[in-house]
């Protein structure tokens, strides 16, 4: 027993250790669209989308949801790895929706470009119960760099907890949530999403494994240990080149 129970221990222990997680030639393939516009691919360097659509685990068929979509990045990326068979909501939450930049019509013009038919817009409250269409079909819900957002005022109060709650609603058992973030200083909970637009990483982890996700992985792909994690994410010194941290939660399959 003693033998079985240290087994189990080091594989969950290897399940969530740090990874590269290397490309694949779905993901690879998705960087390489022809398709994706400068504007996303002069942030490759700084994002390894081969690397992050791998760890994100998406594939082929399968129906993705961004979360916080911005400019499309990630959702041009996604479109070309599901395929015509999968399908990806672009996701604004309705606290930003009027936002000068207009992120719904962001979302509905990349929504609209050639090649991605299996893209749609939505926009709802960020905790709101989620639409009865989506609940249990999802394989992955991913969200880059704006996890620590949901906690900002301009939220208008929106209850991250039933957000995560929502979110294990929407996956399928065995499905995928990404939160990818600036990390802040370790101890500093919420203190600083506001003002230097970063994260706890503990505080992540906690907020999610409430809502009864586990933790799968973590990648290290685009940890910078030398960002002493106290400056603004825009300051120029480390605009793009933050210690960001990536985790992959898994809803169970019972």
């Amino acid at each position: 027993m003693k033998t079985m129970l240290a087994a189990t221990a080091a594989l969950s222990a290897l399940l969530v250790s740090p990874t590269l997680a290397a490309p694949t030639s779905a993901s690879t393939a998705a960087v390489a669209d022809p398709g994706r516009p400068a504007t996303d691919t002069a942030l490759d360097a700084s994002r390894h989308p081969a690397e992050m659509v791998a760890f994100s685990r998406v594939k082929a068929g399968d129906k993705v949801m961004d979360v916080w979509p911005g400019k499309g990045y990630w959702t041009r990326l996604f479109s070309t790895t599901v395929g015509a068979k999968g399908k990806v909501y672009a996701y604004v939450p309705a606290e930003i929706a009027g936002f000068k930049s207009d992120p719904v019509a962001i979302a509905k013009a990349v929504a609209a470009e050639p090649g991605r038919g299996n893209v749609d817009e939505f926009s709802d409250p960020l905790a709101a119960p989620p639409p009865a269409k989506f609940q249990g079909t999802l394989d992955v819900v991913w969200t880059f760099e704006n996890y620590h957002d949901f906690h900002d005022s301009f939220m208008n109060g929106a209850d991250v907890d039933a957000f995560n709650r929502a979110v294990f609603t929407l996956l399928k058992p065995g499905g995928y949530y990404v939160v990818v973030d600036h990390a802040a200083a370790a101890g500093s909970g919420l203190s600083h999403t506001e003002d230097l637009h970063r994260i706890d990483p503990a505080t992540i982890k906690a907020e999610v494994e409430k809502a009864g996700f586990v933790l799968d992985a973590e990648s290290k792909v685009l940890a910078n240990p030398a960002d002493p994690r106290t400056a603004k994410v825009f300051d120029p010194a480390i605009r793009g080149n933050t210690d960001r941290v990536a985790y992959r939660f898994r809803k169970p399959l019972h």
